[in-house]
């Protein structure tokens, strides 16, 4: 049995902002790498868009579902993470900001909310460049025909104004394609690709739909499975996709794992024998990535901790949502010719996120601790379901149109142009044009704690009062930015009982410089596990502050560094390839 058995030089599970890093840094260095993805390969037009489609779009193989997104929800927070080829890059809204300098704290362990960053920004600093330029990023060219006229990054540049914070507003770097190398960015062009994608599809530039969190059916964004997997199988990695892993141990060899193949499950219905009894495959390889997310990764070292034994005290520990907060500003208006009228911020329009305003933390000489407010768009058809919401509204405008109709049939009208009755039916759409979310994430306190109850289910021990000085400090700024756009604050209605959503999770197998103090070393490598790595969002021994996906790949790009010096083998020039057919940053 064990002569047949595959081996690797490298498994990694998961392909997210660490996994699909290391694949590429690794199969590029000569070592044969294969990755185990649970999800499936989401090709440019596969994402579901139909209400039938969407429902069975989430991720419970118990249930016979296996689709995007995968829903957790704890007792003091829900979080949001993906499931397919990509990881969270295929949900996430493309932000690529680095943590800032001063945030990469050392602090005493007496102090509330401990974290030590084993790492610093300088260190960083060549990583963070590489994978900009792998993700090809560009900041939303605001400047240009017909980007200058983005009613939402306005409004944000506005707010900034207003409120005295014009040198803390940006346009971030962001991994989507514009506009073609070289050519000046026009939506919905096809992007040039000459080695093209392991999708063997044609992507196109992006079509501001603003569909960046569901999934772009245009390959607009240059999502992981277009850069770093491709360039990865193009090198010599192995992708398997639904293959979802249960378990794995030591032996002399290096680490065995079994996963559960999905591909032959039919969707759409509970399987007749759960997951759980179902056979697993073997494979085994001298070093073992574990990049399934902060979910993920803390949930399978916690499942198999008996087969580690000398892991650290601390795994589960040092949680965080990274202080996301989601909050709502409504039915602006602005001073027109004719008096007040509606300010328009169409949601619908451009990219999810555009902008973004940094409220400096104390340490870069702010107060409190510091967080990013951003605009925050949405798919267009968010803006039908909200003028429909108000069914009494609706029911009696159509009742108008329907009378109207039936006069002319009756001939007792002679205006046989209906187009202003219809116009009318649809209503005025100020509710929803003028009204927008908006995103908050920054500097909360990691003090929450993964764990397994008495089913073996992942749990969370996370308190939102634990940070309750920066939680409002976020929710007082972000009703200020509503004020200046003179618009009504909204704020999460989960916020009033002390839950939020988080969409960034953090930690449970933090860095640190021991097994007494972290879970892994500042090379993401086990601590009494030579061979066994981490690199994803749980080595996060705090909050980025910061969108989090540059920095778990900045982080997993110096591992894989580690990683191949350790494997003894020559590592080929550190230059990284430009992304192909895309232009240099805006």
């Amino acid at each position: 049995m064990r002569s047949r058995r595959e081996h690797f030089d490298v498994i990694i599970v998961g392909s997210g902002f660490g996994g699909s890093v290391m694949a590429w840094r690794l199969a590029d260095a000569g070592l044969r790498v294969c990755l185990l993805e649970r999800g499936k390969a989401y090709p440019p037009g596969s994402f579901p868009r139909s209400p039938y489609a969407m429902r069975r779009n989430f991720w419970d193989p118990q249930q016979g579902l296996h689709g995007l997104f995968n829903l957790w929800s704890f007792p003091g927070l829900a979080g949001v993470v993906a499931s397919g080829l990509g990881g969270g890059s295929l949900i996430y809204a493309n932000v690529l900001l680095r943590k800032d300098e001063k945030t990469f704290v050392r602090e005493d362990p007496r102090e509330g909310g401990y974290e030590y960053w084993p790492v610093t920004r300088e260190e960083l600093e060549p990583h963070y460049d590489a994978v900009e330029r792998m993700l090809d990023a560009q900041r939303y060219p605001f400047t240009q025909e017909p980007y200058r006229h983005t009613a939402k990054t306005i409004a944000m540049k506005l707010a900034a104004e207003r409120l005295g914070l014009e040198a803390d507003w940006q346009l971030p770097p962001l991994a989507i394609t514009f506009g073609n190398r070289g050519e000046a960015p026009v939506p919905g062009e096809p992007i040039h690709e000459p080695h093209g994608n392991l999708h063997g599809r044609t992507r196109l530039t992006c079509r501001l739909c603003g569909e960046c969190d569901i999934g772009c059916n245009y390959g607009s964004k240059n999502t992981l499975d277009y850069t770093y997997l491709s360039a990865a199988q193009r090198a010599g990695a192995e992708l398997r996709v639904r293959a979802e892993v249960r378990s794995f141990w030591r032996e002399r060899e290096g680490y065995v794992v079994e996963y559960l193949d999905h591909s032959g499950v039919q969707e759409g219905e509970p399987p007749r024998v759960p997951p759980s009894r179902q056979p697993g495959r073997f494979i085994s390889a001298d070093k073992l990535v574990l990049a399934a997310g902060t979910f993920g990764t803390t949930y399978l070292l916690l499942k198999n901790r008996d087969a580690l034994p000398g892991l650290s005290a601390r795994l589960g520990e040092r949680f965080s949502g990274n202080g996301d907060m989601l909050a709502f500003v409504s039915k602006c208006v602005q001073q027109g010719k004719g008096g007040r009228e509606p300010r328009l911020l169409d949601g619908g329009h451009g990219p999810v996120i555009t902008s973004a305003l940094h409220i400096r933390d104390a340490l870069e000489g702010g107060s409190g601790r510091g967080f990013y407010i951003q605009d925050a768009g949405h798919p267009e058809f968010i803006n039908w379901l909200h003028e429909g919401a108000n069914q009494f509204a609706v029911a009696r405008r159509f009742a108008r149109l329907g009378l109207r109709l039936a006069r002319g049939w009756l001939g007792w009208s002679r205006d046989t142009d209906v187009g202003a009755e219809i116009a009318d039916a649809i209503g005025d759409c100020v509710g929803s044009s003028s009204s927008l979310p908006l995103l908050a994430m920054g500097r909360d306190l990691p003090t929450g704690r993964l764990s397994l109850n008495d089913d073996a289910r992942l749990t969370v021990d996370w308190k939102m009062r634990d940070s309750a000085a920066y939680f409002e400090r976020v929710r007082r700024m972000l009703a200020r930015v509503a004020g200046v756009l003179e618009g009504r604050f909204i704020q999460d209605p989960l916020g009033y009982l002390s839950r939020v959503i988080t969409v960034h999770p953090l930690g449970g197998c933090a860095m640190g410089r021991s097994a007494a103090e972290g879970v892994v070393d500042a090379h993401g490598e086990v601590f009494n596990h030579p061979g066994l790595y981490v690199a994803d969002g749980a080595v996060m021994p705090g909050p980025t502050g910061a969108n989090p996906s540059l920095t778990i790949a900045a982080l997993a790009d110096r591992f894989a560094e580690h990683l191949i010096e350790r494997s003894r083998r020559p590592s080929p020039s550190r230059a990284v390839p430009a992304p192909e057919g895309a232009s240099a940053p805006a």
